[in-house]
């Protein structure tokens, strides 16, 4: 007789969705693909990042985003306009096993740029960070030459922590800690309007 034995399966995760004032961070879906797909092979969007990719690559990177939940506690969101529901752009964490912390990280579509919600939906997201999932630390890998994320990331409280080297290329490591936050910025004012659903914190 043989005796089989089933492999413990991910527990069901539910995703939260953050609302803001103009914005909803909601999961990401497999309907999302086409939106995603464009927002990537952008080069503008794309200028410090590596290069534009293809839709395949888009595909692969997607369903990345969506297991990095079950498999770490966090993850990336998809980003939309809360009175139309078009699709914005991505912002979330990402922390795969080997990198250097909890990084804070998105992309807009360009014709949602200078509106202010990258700053808007960062606030969000790393409130939630440090006053649902309990980070004490956060941070941001940015290329030297992209002085517009760091002054986003300036904004939000970060500071330049070091640099790194991540598959070949340098990145500075801006950071913050909860308790930086909790002075400088603090849930009282980054103005999450609603949360939904739920997650543990690793």
């Amino acid at each position: 007789m043989v005796e089989e034995t089933a492999e413990k399966t991910i527990d069901p995760f539910v995703i939260p969705t953050l609302e803001t004032e103009r914005l909803r961070l909601r999961p990401l879906r497999r309907g999302d693909i086409d939106d995603y797909a464009a927002l990537n092979a952008d080069p503008e969007v794309m200028r410090n990042v590596g290069g534009t990719w293809d839709r395949s690559r888009s595909w692969r990177h997607l369903a990345f985003l969506i297991g990095h939940w079950p498999l770490g506690g966090s993850g990336m969101w998809a980003l939309e306009q809360r009175e139309t529901g078009a699709f914005v752009g991505t912002v979330g964490f990402c922390e795969p096993e080997g990198w250097p912390g909890l990084e804070l990280a998105g992309k807009l579509a360009r014709r949602w740029w200078g509106y202010g919600y990258a700053s808007e939906a960062a606030r969000a997201a790393l409130a939630h960070a440090f006053t649902v999932l309990q980070k004490n630390h956060v941070i941001s890998l940015i290329r030297p030459d992209n002085h517009a994320s760091i002054r986003l990331v300036e904004r939000l409280g970060e500071r330049l922590e070091g640099r790194t080297v991540l598959a070949g290329t340098e990145y500075l490591v801006y950071g913050i800690e909860r308790e930086g936050w909790a002075l400088t910025s603090g849930p009282q004012r980054h103005k999450l309007i609603r949360l939904h659903g739920g997650c543990s914190p690793m």
